[in-house]
């Protein structure tokens, strides 16, 4: 039987590499082929700062102590991500990533959308029409879509019907601003401090209230209703594990992920919910 193709678009830098690796990896292990695309059909490069974790500490900048990680500890990627970047290096498809413009709905079964937050990179993925057009056109197909993190905000972003967001009528979760808002704090007054707005990828402009344009504010502005975001509830079990920020789920432990399936879409908010988010991607590709 052949085997069912996943794509995953890719900005052509700075994408997270929890939510690419991981998810190419479990996919690759339930027997799914996975392709990859970027702008301009050259390799993508994820984000360095969340793999190595240097020049997220204060002291990145002094000379010698670059290699000196506190901060760069907690928030960059953990070893069992690290090890699957590194083997998707390798990997064929990877290396030769599709163009968005040779993008059809046809060849594939799934589309995966993964996040990433710095504006160097991300920008670019996010504001592209061309696979804006295509997200649009794949939702409209029935077919499987996951979005993560900054993923859903590319979602949100595409056309649907009657000039609405393909996710108008939808439920989803994405990067929920607490979450964002506490990265960036942690980031711009404890770490990163000459580079405040790393962990922002777009800063409201004057007289715009704060959170304006996180994540979760756009998302929210293009659903049916700002009810259909939905956040871990107050009563959900593992709550305090779920929204610390401090967990993160892994292969044997869902506990701390928070993922919204809603028929044919799978969303989630941030790495620390892709064991999970891929996972039920899967099932929905069936």
């Amino acid at each position: 039987m052949r085997a069912k193709t996943v794509l995953i678009a890719l900005p052509n830098r700075d994408f997270d590499p929890s939510e690419v690796a991981i998810s190419w990896q479990l996919l690759r292990a339930a027997g799914v082929r996975v392709r990859f695309a970027t702008a301009d059909g050259q390799a993508a490069v994820g984000d360095p700062l969340m793999l190595s974790g240097e020049g997220l500490d204060p002291w990145a900048r002094v000379p010698g102590l670059r290699r000196l990680k506190l901060l760069g500890l907690l928030l960059r990627a953990r070893r069992d991500v690290r090890e699957a970047y590194a083997r998707l290096l390798l990997d064929s498809e990877f290396r030769q990533p599709l163009r968005y413009q040779q993008l059809q709905v046809d060849d594939f079964a799934g589309l995966l959308l993964p996040g990433g937050h710095w504006a160097r990179g991300m920008r670019d993925y996010l504001e592209s029409q061309t696979l804006q057009a295509f997200v649009g056109a794949f939702f409209a197909s029935a077919k499987p879509v996951a979005a993560i993190c900054h993923g859903v905000l590319l979602a949100a972003r595409s056309p649907g019907a009657a000039g609405r967001s393909a996710l108008y009528g939808r439920k989803t979760t994405a990067l929920t601003w607490a979450m964002e808002k506490s990265a960036w704090d942690l980031t711009r007054f404890y770490g990163r401090c000459w580079d405040p707005d790393y962990y922002r990828t777009y800063r409201e402009a004057a007289g715009e209230p704060a959170g304006y344009m996180s994540v979760q504010a756009e998302v929210s502005r293009a659903l049916a209703s700002p009810a259909d975001f939905l956040d871990v509830p107050a009563d959900a079990p593992q709550r305090l594990r779920k929204i610390s920020g401090l967990h993160r789920d892994g292969p044997d432990d869902s506990r701390p992920a928070w993922v919204v399936v809603d028929g044919n879409y799978v969303s989630a908010r941030w790495p620390g919910d892709v064991h999970t988010f891929a996972q039920r991607f899967i099932e929905l590709l069936g």
